[in-house]
């Protein structure tokens, strides 16, 4: 018998078993595929806008995905660095065959953790708790808790055109019993979409027409722990290329042959992350959209055509590829394609990610109505750990929305449920400045140590770091800052117009165009980059964060105040008919999360609190 069987082997479910196994449970992982584990079969690239906070704050927590994406990336660049540190996210083009392979030698290293093939068809359930899962032979296999993190696979159909062929990504097998058997349970099944564009031969592309772009001349990491693995000038270039009115002309000729707009597709697609054809009819006033060419593997000849996904026939997507600049005699290796699947309603989670019907059943990932290796791997990590805290007895972690992106992610999902397959975005997070990628130690650490992710060694590195940016202030506010005539010569070099008195550095640095870069001409503070970092910006945006966490000290106050259980908001008078029928649905945790649900006005939580009060002596 098993204490968690983690079943799916994609980024999701590679980060439920291995943490569950490094919090100490006897883990068994099952994919229909052991040479898919961990596979990419959209983009190879790890984080992006809002996404790459989200690997740094796995990694904080113990997770595996920045380490991996650390070993096998061959360009990595920080998105936004011209603009505040709030929307600052790392992203890395990783290599398509080294990823998964670095991945499975990470589990492997996991002594508890156990990885088999096998396709689950359906559940072990008594009285509504479930025991394991039986396979597609018969074979039943026993556990005290269960992750589902099955991706893309259940009843996938891959659409083309008027094709619709019963498949998994790659042509893989699929599941075609296990959602029908959640639904006899009575969980909700919903139907989504997802796509990927065609991959080049490169060996046909005319590079020279298109633009170049490079990875960044600073060495980052997602890794809290690793240092860059990577020669900066050994990055490989990606390409930037445009779509054209003759590409435009084209979809709008065959519009009605693609699967979408050709009736032949049941699912609801991605809003942020739509196909070709979508953006054409969605933004008909755009003369072009950008596309990227992005290498797949350095062991293979073949390109990923960024932001060019579809699901029109082969001879179009012919037509189409051909109409853009470079890529005029270009050989098509894989044709784009939508696939439809199963996910169930996020409203039927709890905030740990165990289902309110079935207890012990725990979910992650595009099963969970998500689209994104990152936002699985982050709700992987966490139904993981919250299975391992359920069997040792202890509360769930649920991060906040001040605490993390994964917090935030979560709340959404649980709180709002999904009509298409949700991508995290920045714009999500209302306080995304303190949800920072720099900071991501600083804010989980602690919490990965107590429960048990992080090692001693780990979390006395990060408590180096808080005394280092301690002194580092410290430091600033007691050195005084001396103009002379060679300090005034710098200044006036760098036209930046220098101060009329004197000051500590501190106060100097609270000038937006003078940071420690610039100070070092003169100065020199000897503490780590990230230290610098951190201390420059706690000095610069000193107000807004204030700001930020007084906003959060007020969200802290109503998360505090718990909903019990077994509520019956029927004998909540006055409440409106939506938000009694809301509150029923979701059954929220606490008031904060009540406030955040769709159709409950701020009148309906004034007459919940008060109830609260009376009824439960709820301050």
């Amino acid at each position: 018998m098993y204490d968690i069987i983690v079943v799916g082997g994609g980024h999701a479910g590679c980060e439920a078993a291995n943490i569950a196994g490094k919090m100490g449970m006897k883990v068994l992982l099952l994919t229909m595929n052991l040479n898919n584990i961990a596979d990419m079969p959209c983009n190879p690239s790890i984080g992006g806008t809002a996404k790459g906070v989200i690997v740094r704050e796995i990694d904080a927590l113990g997770g595996l995905m920045g380490i991996i994406a650390d070993k096998s990336h061959f360009q990595i660049k920080m998105l936004n660095n011209s603009k505040g540190p709030a929307v600052r996210s790392l992203r890395t083009q990783a290599d398509k065959r080294v990823y998964p392979q670095k991945m499975k030698e990470a589990l492997k290293q996991n002594s508890n953790l156990e990885i088999k093939e096998g396709l689950v068809e359906d559940l072990i359930i008594e009285n509504k708790q479930v025991k394991g899962i039986i396979l597609e032979n018969g074979e039943k296999i026993i556990s005290k808790c269960v992750i589902l993190t099955t991706g893309t696979y259940l009843k996938a159909n891959i659409l083309v055109g008027s094709e619709n062929t019963p498949s998994g990504p790659h042509g893989e097998g699929r599941s075609n019993h296990l959602s029908d058997n959640l639904k006899k349970q009575g969980l909700d099944i919903i139907r989504l979409k997802t796509g990927t564009p065609q991959r080049i031969k490169a060996s046909s592309i005319d590079f020279s027409k298109c633009e170049e772009e490079l990875g960044d001349d600073t060495y980052y990491t997602f890794s809290h722990d690793l240092k860059p693995c990577y020669k900066i000038n050994e990055q490989q270039k990606c390409y930037l290329l445009y779509t054209n009115e003759k590409t435009h002309q084209i979809i709008r000729d065959h519009l009605k042959e693609s699967a979408m707009y050709g009736g032949y597709a049941t699912g609801v697609g991605p809003r942020y992350c739509p196909s070709i054809e979508d953006k054409i009819v969605r933004f008909a006033d755009k003369s072009r959209h950008q596309l990227f060419l992005e290498p797949e593997s350095i062991y293979y000849d073949e390109w990923y055509l960024q932001g060019f996904s579809t699901s029109m026939p082969r001879y179009v997507q012919e037509e189409m590829v051909h109409s853009l600049k470079g890529l005029e005699h270009a050989e098509i290796t894989k044709y784009a394609y939508a696939i439809e699947y199963d996910a169930i309603s996020a409203l039927q989670i709890k905030p740990s990610l165990e289902n309110k019907i079935l207890e012990n059943l725990f979910t992650a990932g595009q099963i969970n109505g998500t689209s994104g290796y990152e936002e699985a791997a982050g709700q992987g990590l966490i139904a993981g750990i919250n299975a391992s805290l359920k069997l040792q007895g202890k509360e769930p972690l649920i991060l906040k929305r001040n605490e993390a992106y994964i917090g935030v992610l979560i709340d959404d999902l649980v709180t709002k449920g999904v009509k298409d397959p949700y991508r995290m975005l920045t714009s999500r997070a209302e306080f995304r400045l303190i949800l920072r990628h720099d900071n991501a130690d600083l804010r989980l650490r602690e919490i990965g140590y107590k429960i048990g992710t992080i090692s001693k060694e780990q979390y006395e590195r990060l408590q180096k770091k808080k005394e280092n940016i301690f002194q580092l202030e410290k430091e600033l506010k007691e050195t005084k800052f001396v103009l002379t005539k060679e300090i005034a010569q710098i200044f006036k070099e760098n036209n930046i117009l220098p101060p009329k008195r004197n000051m500590s550095y501190f106060e100097l640095l609270k000038r937006p165009e003078i940071d420690f870069k610039f100070i070092s001409l003169f100065k020199k503070f000897e503490y780590a980059k990230d230290v610098i970092e951190q201390v420059e910006i706690a000095i610069k945006y000193a107000g807004y964060i204030k700001k930020a966490n007084n906003e959060a000290s007020k969200l802290k106050k109503i998360e505090e105040k718990q909903i019990p259980d077994d509520i019956d908001y029927k004998k909540v008078n006055n409440l409106a008919s939506e938000a009694r029928q809301k509150l029923s649905e979701i059954r929220p945790k606490t008031l904060a999360q009540a406030t955040r649900i769709s159709g409950v006005n701020p009148s309906d939580i004034a007459i919940l609190a008060v109830y609260l009060k009376k009824e439960y002596n709820n301050e």
